[in-house]
């Protein structure tokens, strides 16, 4: 009988240029699977460009602040705090903050570089 479970213990690490640490744990580069579930460190100073992405996000933050620009409007989430953006919405993420911001990220359906639509700067 096959196990009805799978631990993950080695997450794929993203190569990313800009110093962010992303430690997927399921999506299209692990475990294929519906979602992805990544584990993430931004720096302090770390931005992304505008995008619109074709999946919904979910973000968890476990320490630190992560800014959001969401068609207009700018938040800034805490500690404890987390966000639903859904599939369609024009957003750029960032952390102008002085401490990094470890986070927790789920798309649905996964995160693929294809359905990002990142904005060229």
């Amino acid at each position: 009988m096959s196990k009805k479970y799978f631990i993950q213990k080695k997450p794929f690490i993203v190569p990313t240029t800009d110093g962010k640490l992303i430690e997927e744990h399921f999506g299209n580069t692990t475990i294929k699977s519906e979602l992805s579930i990544a584990h993430m460190v931004a720096p302090p100073g770390w931005s992304e460009p505008f995008q619109t992405p074709e999946f919904d996000e979910y973000t968890y933050i476990i320490k630190g602040k992560k800014q959001f620009e969401i068609e207009g409007e700018t938040i800034v989430l805490e500690t404890g705090q987390s966000i639903k953006i859904l599939k369609g919405t024009r957003i750029r993420y960032s952390n102008p903050f002085k401490e990094a911001c470890e986070y927790l990220s789920v798309c649905s359906p996964a995160f693929s570089i294809d359905l990002v639509h990142r904005e060229e700067e």
